[in-house]
């Protein structure tokens, strides 16, 4: 199995060799209820062919010697031949809808579980949208594969056979022309499938391309909105839903073109001839003419209703590659469940560690370390790789080369639910689900937190006033993605969160960036009480929150250039005066407040004669 960060232990596991390979072995799950699908139709099969022989004795004998007791036992033979049948299609119906029921929801789950345990590298690579077609629609089009597809085809094979069966029990050569037309039925059929196959793949992935521009669109409504492109996004919508149009047009023509129905009728016709020669020359007697027609008639069903069984198989299989290729995809980063399970005391060590999205290095031969308990602050100009170096530390990312220690011991022989649960991130932009304010406090916690747990957290983030101001308090629902709260309550909410798991080691990644001053002093106060013993990676452009670090990091594209405190760092780093006097532009405060007349503009001087030096390098990095 290929490396997963998230498996579950009892999960069950389907062969992956090829899409058909993996939905035989999600049937194979269930032996009992094929076995029942598959004796139901037949059955049912037997029993309706059995019917038109019964009816054509009772002609014969009311054509020759009525014989009306006869008559009548073969017209209840004829009642309870078809209750039977109804019981055996019944039975038969339930057992293929509870398969194709179960089997959704297994391929859903192993979905699900299967995209839980991808690292964050493979989820920046895909798109939302189609992967949410792949885990509803493509799943779904699997259950309508299996009933009525599957199902279908089954007794549409077995309505073949048995009547052929019957036909020889009647008559050899009435063999003739049922074996015609059911051998250009098979090349017709083959025909079909082979022009029907492509359009299905091809409808399958334009509906995951119309999706994700849908699930883009909605997702970024407010931006849509606030550059007025609404009509922009209409007409990409309306591209990608003309395209899948015309491939269900192009659907439709394959179907027109269905060949095996007009077959039929030709050898309809040829059967009925045939019957009536051998009649004529007293070979055949009417009932047998017309047990003969009626297995005839039979044989339309499978006719017919291949039509749309194979092209439900089709989009079942299309969906099925669909859902493979993505339960397949590689990832990058494995749990190591026999890792290194143990407490935390927070030591981090990074020996000249790189890294990089594919080829691009964002991160160069990085080397520093924090002892338990140290605040260090990372300041450097966007793009510096500020967050990238704190999503190394909990494995969002693994390192390119070089070496992460936490307490000694490489990230990567740690196991990994133990490493993470001991690490929280809050980061600018907050993620709340669409549960209570309760349960997004409690969320790291595993369900072990206690109403009074969750609201002590809440107070040391400075967050319990504001939620006692809802009408349901704690029990507030908050919309996806948290959009009923402003940003400095989804933030202190975050803070909260992250406070109850009890972390040894805490990543703040500006997460202070939509508070006011006067709360963010009050959460401030709460963090220093909280955050003793414990290892704190501080990303932020707050002056206050740099200057009471215990070390200071600068990084300028992707490398280490200074470290140190704020004093040293002010005496002997050009890079970090620059950083700062561009922090303290940003956090200046008017005259009066306790800052000297003319600092801010001495600040913005200097700040603009940084920025033409900053373009003046970038400039010669280009030309080099």
């Amino acid at each position: 199995m290929a490396p997963r960060e998230f498996t579950v232990a009892d999960e069950y596991h389907y062969d992956r060799r090829s899409a058909l390979r993996w939905l035989l072995s999600h049937i194979r799950r269930y032996p009992l209820l094929p076995t029942m699908a598959l004796l139901g139709t037949f059955g049912s099969t037997v029993l309706f062919s059995l019917t038109f022989l019964v009816i054509g004795q009772a002609f014969d004998m009311v054509t020759t010697a009525p014989d009306y007791g006869r008559l009548l036992f073969l017209a209840l033979a004829v009642l309870a031949i078809r209750v039977t049948q109804g019981l055996m299609s019944l039975g038969s119906a339930f057992a293929i809808e509870l398969l194709a029921q179960r089997t959704e929801r297994d391929a859903r789950e192993e979905v699900y579980i299967s995209l839980l345990g991808k690292s964050q590298t493979f989820h920046n690579r895909q798109e939302v949208g189609d992967v949410m077609a792949r885990a509803t629609n493509d799943v779904q089009q699997l259950n309508l594969m299996l009933n009525p597809g599957v199902a279908l085809i089954a007794e549409s094979l077995l309505s073949l056979i048995i009547p052929l069966i019957a036909i020889l029990l009647l008559r050899i050569d009435l063999l003739l022309v049922p074996l015609l037309f059911v051998v250009a039925f098979v090349f017709a059929l083959r025909r079909y499938n082979r022009e029907l196959n492509p359009v299905s793949g091809a409808l399958r992935g334009q509906f995951g391309t119309m999706n994700t521009g849908l699930a883009e669109a909605i997702s970024g409504i407010e931006v849509v909105k606030a550059y007025g492109q609404e009509l922009k996004e209409r007409r990409r919508f309306q591209t990608n839903a003309r395209r899948y149009r015309d491939l269900f047009v192009q659907e439709g023509r394959v179907r027109a073109r269905y060949l095996p129905l007009l077959l039929y009728g030709i050898a309809f016709g040829l059967a009925f001839g045939h019957a009536l020669l051998l009649f004529r020359a007293n070979n055949l007697s009417i009932g047998e003419v017309i047990a003969f027609m009626g297995l005839m008639g039979q044989l339309r069903f499978p006719t017919f209703i291949s039509l749309f069984s194979f092209a439900l198989v089709q989009l079942g299989l299309a969906g099925a590659e669909r859902i493979l290729t993505l339960i397949r995809a590689e990832t990058d980063l494995d749990e190591n469940a026999d890792g290194v399970a143990q407490p935390i005391q927070g030591e981090l060590c990074f020996e000249q560690v790189t890294f990089g999205y594919g080829d691009v290095p964002v991160l160069k031969d990085i080397s520093f370390g924090a002892k338990p308990g140290e605040t260090i602050a990372i300041v450097g100009q966007t793009g510096a790789g500020k967050s990238t170096l704190t999503k190394l530390v909990n494995r969002t990312y693994d390192v390119s080369t070089g070496q992460l220690l936490v307490d000694g011991i490489d990230v990567r022989d740690w196991s990994l639910q133990s490493l993470r649960s001991q690490i929280s991130t809050i980061e600018q932009d907050v993620f709340l689900f669409s549960r209570t304010i309760a349960e997004n406090i409690a969320f790291g916690a595993a369900g072990n937190a206690t109403r009074a747990q969750i609201e002590q957290a809440a107070r040391e983030a400075q967050a319990h006033d504001f939620i006692m101001t809802f009408p349901e308090g704690y029990d507030t629902m908050v919309g996806e993605r948290g959009v009923t709260l402003s940003g400095g309550q989804r933030q202190r909410i975050a803070i909260a969160r992250a406070f109850l798991t009890n972390p040894r080691i805490l990543i703040l990644d500006d997460s202070t960036s939509a508070i006011d001053s006067a709360t963010e002093d009050q959460i401030q106060r709460a963090m220093r009480r909280i955050l003793q013993g414990r290892t704190t990676l501080l990303i932020t452009h707050r002056i206050s929150q740099i200057r009471w670090a215990d070390r200071i990091l600068v990084l300028r594209r992707g490398e280490l250039v200074a470290q140190g405190s704020h004093a040293e760092l002010m005496a002997r780093s050009e890079v970090y005066r620059r950083i700062f006097a561009h922090y303290e532009a940003d956090n200046t405060q008017p005259a009066g407040d306790g800052q000297a007349p003319g600092v801010a503009t001495h600040d913005a001087q200097l700040l603009q004669q940084l920025l033409l030096t900053d373009l003046a390098d970038a400039s010669q990095a280009t030309e080099s």
